[in-house]
């Protein structure tokens, strides 16, 4: 309500519709009611020409404003979807890379996709139903009271069983569609990784392996679905079974008391037409609840992700920068300039902190190596060092605090996925350059090590038509292009050499130690003993988590250089 627009006009158009539909629905029971009775008490034909024309009159009213219901329903929900998906993809842009550190693209691929398309059944039929349950309802009531209130006073009383019955049912039915909805976002996110990977896990002949994973997380959704239609018949019953002896309960009343006479034939006809009519509303809102329980579900992710992590920075974003620093503090005594300084970084990932109060100084003309066990917040660290998430305490490159939102102009950087564009090979590895130099390209590739592959080379989609290594390598190239072109101190890669064999990995070691002699910092994440043992400094995140004392060591000399 407070997100869409568009559901508010839909909920007060919906009313004054729904007002319409009821009196339509009042009239044509009570015409209907007493032209059956004028026939079977004997009336002339020519005297029922009003009564007739009213019947006929409320069944096209009826039908209008049923039709109009309908098409505000499904006006309203496309509106809905549209301005939720605008600003879904609206709170996306504005997180950046960050929203692809708390969610995986498929993830959101879904949310923005089926989950939103889901939404039709919760928009376009559960919340119109809803609306005319609270306006249908206690009109037929209060007429069903006014008429003949003992009929009124037993649908009073028997009323209340379809929503006891809506709402024990309904928390099996949530806590299943909760479950299913997951299990659809998990289906998507493994098929998206698998498609990204297919062309390395052909290589290695592993691809049948994950055509048996899919199929048995499909057939896990798919009696997920089954469990669910099949709470939802099983409701569905209950509630046409409540209902139907809530009205056999009034029906015997109005016959007893038409038996005895104490009751008019078209009154009793009247309110036994009626009554099914005061049940229906909170039936259909029932049924249609749970056939709108995809979009119920999805609607949590949708809204978390506009109204939580949409927001610049996040929820958990740390304050403001302070005041500039004049220089960051020498290690050991030594006057040299600092490329980054870190003091009490924090970083927090689903509610844990895993890096926290990391103080660290790293000079220009130094190779880092940032190692650690998987999950020890190596990438973590270097989404914070990019401004890509939210971090404690202070970031300083070139003895200025920066914000976050203007690390990435002054820090070069390649991630774990190369995440290349299509083009020739110049244009991928020179991507932001606005006069790309080839002399510049052809030195970032050989500093990459990746003379093997021809400038010509033209990419397909994502890199398409590069191994993975040689895709590593092109990423790598323009981390290099860009801090060669920009002259940025500080280059930051992710697990630059994980596709890489030892040839090929030596060659890129030792383009990172000549942009480090050149004077800028070079802080590399990894796993391999190769670049651990090629790094001036080793900062081991395990370690740390440890709460050892020793967790940074010079590689030419083992002694503690920070803490």
């Amino acid at each position: 309500m407070r997100t869409a627009s568009a559901a508010r006009a839909l909920l007060a158009l919906g009313a004054v519709v729904g007002a319409a539909h009821v009196a339509s629905i009042v009239a044509f029971c009570w015409s209907a009611a007493s032209s059956i009775a004028a026939v079977i008490e004997g009336a002339p034909l020519d005297s029922m020409g009003m009564l007739v024309a009213a019947t006929a009159a409320s069944v096209v009213a009826r039908a209008l404003t049923q039709a109009a219901l309908d098409a505000l329903a499904a006006r309203g929900a496309a509106r809905v979807k549209s301005q939720l998906r605008e600003r879904a993809i609206a709170a996306i842009d504005r997180g950046g890379s960050a929203q692809l550190g708390r969610r995986s693209s498929g993830s959101l691929a879904t949310i923005i996709g089926p989950g939103l398309d889901a939404m039709d059944g919760y928009v376009g039929l559960y919340l119109p139903q809803l609306i005319l349950t609270v306006v249908a309802t206690p009109i037929v009531v209060g007429v069903l009271l006014l008429a003949d209130p003992a009929t009124g006073i037993a649908v009073m009383l028997t009323l209340p069983l379809i929503p006891v019955f809506m709402v024990l049912i309904g928390w099996a039915t949530q806590a299943m569609q909760r479950s299913q909805w997951e299990a659809l976002q998990s289906l998507s996110t493994g098929f998206l990784e698998v498609v990204r990977g297919l062309s390395t896990l052909t290589i290695f002949g592993r691809q049948h392996r994950q055509t048996a994973r899919i199929a048995a997380v499909t057939d896990a959704y798919r009696a997920r679905t089954m469990r669910v239609l099949r709470v939802s018949f099983l409701s569905s019953f209950a509630l046409e079974l409540a209902a139907s002896l809530s009205v056999a309960v009034v029906a015997v009343s109005v016959g007893v008391r038409l038996i005895d006479g104490a009751i008019p034939f078209a009154l009793g006809l009247f309110v036994l037409i009626l009554t099914p009519e005061a049940y229906l509303p909170l039936r259909l809102v029932g049924a249609r609840f749970h056939a709108a329980a995809d979009g119920i579900a999805a609607s949590d992710d949708v809204l978390d992700l506009i109204e939580g992590d949409g927001r610049e920075g996040g929820a958990d974003a740390p304050p403001a920068p302070t005041a500039p620093l004049a220089s960051a503090t020498p290690r050991d005594g030594e006057t040299h300039d600092v490329a980054l300084a870190l003091e009490g970084v924090g970083v927090a990932r689903g509610g844990r902190a895993v890096v926290s109060g990391l103080d660290a100084a790293w000079r220009r003309g130094t190779l880092v190596a940032i190692t650690g066990p998987s999950g020890a917040g190596k990438s973590s660290l270097v989404a914070a060092l990019l401004g890509l998430v939210p971090a404690e305490g202070r970031i300083v490159l070139a003895g200025r605090e920066v914000p976050a939102e203007e690390r990435l102009a002054r820090i070069a950087w390649a991630g774990q996925s190369p995440e290349l564009t299509a083009g020739s090979l110049e244009e991928v590895v020179a991507l932001g350059s606005e006069h790309p130099d080839p002399a510049l390209v052809a030195r970032a590739l050989a500093l990459a090590g990746a003379l093997d592959v021809p400038l010509t080379t033209v990419l397909g989609p994502a890199g398409q038509g590069l191994s993975g290594g040689q895709a590593q390598r092109a990423a790598i190239a323009r981390a290099a292009y860009r801090a060669l072109e920009r002259d940025l101190d500080t280059i930051v890669l992710d697990e630059p050499t994980s596709a890489l064999d030892a040839e090929a990995e030596g060659r890129v070691v030792a383009g990172l130690r000549s942009l480090a002699d050149e004077g800028r910092l070079v802080v590399v994440v990894t796993h391999r003993p190769a670049v651990v043992a090629a790094a001036d400094e080793v900062l081991d995140l395990a370690a740390i988590a440890a709460g050892s004392e020793r967790w940074g060591r010079d590689a030419r000399a083992p002694e503690v250089i920070a803490r």
